[in-house]
């Protein structure tokens, strides 16, 4: 029986249901769009293409591993962990002869790939080119379609899609960038792949010609292993597996393959496995704050109709039953349209972050019916949930003083509520005392945007006095702006539950924004502070493509030039990442200087590395001390520390001798070049006019590439929050919306006692700009001191980057949407006869 009532106040009540429909659809939406990026992180497909015709393929083992043994009252705990390297491991060639004398095994195929990048005006077509040898084109398999096989060292053979899109055919000759100095090919070939390559571009060189590219002697990239005819590649890989133990080798099958080719999609999937989660779960948090908000306000608005129900004898629990079941059947109507709504969302967002290079299309969108499920059950959970928060007071007190109490908005906040917003503003002072300590942006980006959301909570809690408080402090000037001012004052102190709903998404939306935007800006500027101070070098020598080649710094130093190569790369301590460079020893400090605190540069050199304080105080060094790590490729290495300096998050967290990353990462180029020198940038540019695609720039010029760089970067996390900020900024409207449509009969009464309709609206818009002032100032209040935390755990100042334009701008538009959310439906309520509305039945 109560839910036909429930449904048949769906019905007549639609209007007053859509505002929480909207807020319930939305975040549907939003969780299932954040849920299909997990999902695909979890579970997306890497299909393989160079190994199409290698059922079995053996490749090296891409993750650090850490096993902890712990005795504990008699019982032994084993836990295994692994993190995955930053560049391509290699395996021994040796294994080759393993391999083949497995049972079941026809052949085995060496696999080297490496990078070689063609100098042509068309480009690749947005695919990245790989080298490899001509012997294993038969894993795709690559097949002659005009010319012949490579042989001698400058010999080369290219893809189909190559050719017709730079117009080469056998005969023609080409300019490669590989590990060494660019180099002019003649090309031999023409070679088409048997099944579609789609994501990379294929050249092929000599056995002997690529062997001295990979630059990794005696090492293979993979094995191509082909069963023999019968055989079962499962079978086979059981044997190779058996065969292989002992060893770090993992042997793949089917869709395992792909990520063996892949290495950028793989990382990728451990990215969207952060980002998904990071963002579903701000994602859940806000909406939980909205839809309560939302509910909480419906319910207001049918304070009389339910103290009615009280007064004719309805038990709490049937209010509360109407409640919940009103609220599961506009939760699973808005729970279904949203959560198909995010799938599309989902998709386009997939497409977004391909768009901008967070993720490789390597990795295929996902779609499977957990997403949507998951936002479902979430919807409908936060809608009975809700429902139950905002029902409490109602079906708590008598029903006579449940109809007294209709008539006007209670003086004072419940003291639990008032205690509750209490303990999360402390909550939340406590997450920004935590986030000053951190120094690491993996550990301080969570803890930052949950410190926001706490501390809305508690302005939301908090909201009621909040209010009154605004409304005795602006009660001077308001006054001054005639009755629309007077009205609004008045409204503010009567009616501080209503307003304070409006001003919870307000004020996050301006504190979410401002966070958002400028956490990037701050961390960003100071690690461009200190690059720009530590650079001493009067040139920087960058490359428009992969790198700057060894051969152009060798030119350089031929004319008595000083030449600080640096190579970036990402090595774990045991498994702690950090982000490291391999920097040239000779001269170092005519081009570099990171701040030197303790050691001296002077040592740095193969078997020492030089460390941020970051990294000295989190590892326990000083220097002398000994540090074991492994580098990018997974080799392990044991370094002694020569210095310990402060300018870590301009240049990373560790410094090694260059040659030292250089023969353990998949691109050995350098990303910049330091020069010190008394010739001018044209002298310079003379010199290295071999080298096509360097630039000559100063210092200044270096660091706005940089600063170009960082935005892009930053534009991923901009996209990724920017979801929720439109979150927000829909239930700003629709909060506001509602809040001024339940008011049409205050609106009529108003006019019926000499009112203008002008006047009218003049109370709305200095209720609005009195609400967005409030809102305004606990939002940029919540922002400051969660930046200003999160500048000192990562900078050590207490100096967040604040753009006063963007302010501004936020501001702007957080002011457009409260004046156009309570203007529209205001003239809209004004367009009825007065006498009709106060004469209608409520």
């Amino acid at each position: 029986m109560m839910l036909r009532y429930a449904l048949r106040t769906v019905r007549a009540r639609k209007a007053a249901f859509l505002g929480a429909f909207l807020a319930l659809m939305c975040a549907a939406a939003l969780i299932t769009a954040c849920g299909s990026l997990l999902d695909t992180g979890l579970r997306g497909t890497i299909r393989t293409e160079r190994y199409a015709a290698a059922p079995v393929v053996v490749s090296a083992d891409q993750y650090v591993h850490r096993t902890t043994v712990k005795h504990k009252k008699g019982k032994t705990k084993v836990k295994h962990k692994a993190k995955p390297i930053a560049e391509r491991a290699w395996l021994p060639e040796q294994l080759r002869s393993t391999l083949a004398h497995t049972p079941g095994v026809a052949r085995v195929v060496p696999e080297l790939t490496f990078l070689a990048q063609p100098s042509t005006p068309a480009g690749t077509g947005g695919r990245t080119a790989y080298g490899h040898a001509w012997d294993s084109a038969a894993l795709t398999p690559y097949r002659l379609t005009a010319g012949r096989a490579p042989r001698a060292a400058d010999d080369l053979v290219i893809d189909g899609d190559l050719a017709a899109r730079a117009r080469l055919r056998p005969g023609d000759h080409l300019t490669v960038q590989s590990t060494r100095a660019p180099r002019d090919y003649r090309i031999t070939g023409i070679a088409t792949p048997a099944t579609p390559v789609r994501h990379q571009t294929s050249l092929f060189f000599s056995t002997a010609e690529a062997r001295r590219l990979a630059a990794h002697p005696g090492q293979v990239t993979a094995f191509g292993v082909l069963p023999a005819q019968g055989a079962d590649p499962e079978r086979v890989r059981e044997a190779l597996t058996k065969a292989l133990h002992g060893t770090t080798a993992q042997v793949s099958t089917g869709d395992a393959r792909g990520p063996v080719e892949f290495l950028d999609a793989a990382a990728a999937r451990t990215r969207l496995i952060s980002m998904g989660g990071a963002m579903g779960g701000t994602s859940l948090l806000v909406a939980i704050l909205v839809v309560v908000g939302t509910f909480a306000l419906t319910v207001q608005q049918r304070h009389r109709e339910l103290a009615v129900l009280r007064a004719i004898a309805a038990t709490p629990g049937q209010i509360r039953k109407l409640l919940g079941r009103e609220a599961l059947i506009v939760g699973a109507a808005a729970g279904t349209a949203g959560a198909l709504l995010g799938l599309l969302l989902g998709s386009w967002l997939h497409s977004r972050f391909v768009a901008l290079g967070a993720v490789p299309d390597t990795l295929e969108h996902t779609v499977s019916v957990f997403p949507p499920l998951a936002a479902l059950a979430a919807t409908l959970l936060g809608a009975w949930a809700a429902a139950r928060i905002a029902s409490r007071r109602i079906v708590r007190i008598r029903p006579a003083e449940a109809l007294a109490e209709a008539r006007a908005e209670r003086t004072r906040p419940a003291w639990g509520r008032i205690a509750a917003g209490l303990l999360l503003l402390a909550g939340g002072v406590v997450l920004v005392v935590v986030l000053a300590s951190l120094r690491t942006e993996p550990a301080s980006t969570p803890v930052t945007f949950l410190a926001v959301i706490v501390l809305s909570t508690s302005v939301a809690l908090l909201g009621p006095l909040l209010v009154k408080a605004a409304a005795l402090l602006l009660a001077g000037p308001l006054r001054l702006t005639g009755h629309g001012g007077r009205l609004a004052i008045a409204n503010l102190r009567g009616n501080a539950a209503r307003m304070a709903s409006v001003v919870t998404p307000l004020a996050l939306l301006v504190g979410m924004t401002c966070t958002v935007l400028f956490v990037q800006a701050t961390l960003g500027n100071a690690a461009r502070t200190q690059a720009r101070e530590g650079i001493t070098a009067d040139w920087v020598v960058a490359a428009q493509g992969v790198g700057v080649p060894g051969e152009a710094a060798e030119r350089l130093r031929a004319r008595h030039d000083t030449v600080t190569e640096v190579v970036r790369t990402t090595v774990r301590v045991g498994l702690d990442k950090y982000v490291a460079q391999g920097v040239t020893p000779a001269g170092l400090t005519r081009t570099w200087d990171p701040g030197v605190t303790a050691g001296s540069l002077d040592r740095l050199g193969p078997g020492t590395v030089a460390v941020s304080e970051l990294a000295a105080d989190q590892q326990h060094l000083r220097p002398g001390s000994t540090l074991k790590l492994t580098l990018g490729d997974g080799t392990p290495a044991t370094l002694t520390v020569a210095a310990v300096y402060t300018r870590g998050l301009g240049f990373g967290d560790l410094t090694f001798a260059h040659d030292l990353v250089a023969h353990h990462v998949d691109n050995p180029l350098a990303s910049s070049v330091l020069v010190s020198t008394t010739r001018t940038q044209t002298e310079l540019a003379t010199t290295l006019r071999e080298f096509p695609g360097l630039r000559i720039l100063s210092p200044a010029a270096a660091d706005a590439l940089q600063a170009d760089r960082q935005q892009a970067n930053a534009e991923v996390n901009y996209l990724a929050m920017g979801l929720v900020l439109a979150f927000t900024a829909i239930a700003v409207v629709n909060t506001l919306a509602m809040s001024v449509a339940e008011r049409v009969r205050e609106f009529a009464l108003l006019r019926l006692a000499g009112a203008t309709r002008r006047q009218v609206l003049r109370m709305l818009r200095t209720e609005a700009l009195s609400v967005l002032f409030l809102a305004t100032s606990l939002g940029s209040g919540i922002a400051l001191a969660v930046l200003t935390a999160f500048s000192v755990g990562m900078t050590g100042r207490a100096a967040p980057t604040v753009t006063p334009l963007l302010y501004v701008g936020v501001v702007g538009i957080a002011g457009v949407l409260a004046l156009v959310a309570g203007s529209v439906p205001g003239r809209a309520a004004l367009r009825v006869r007065a006498v009709t509305v106060a004469t209608a039945k409520e």
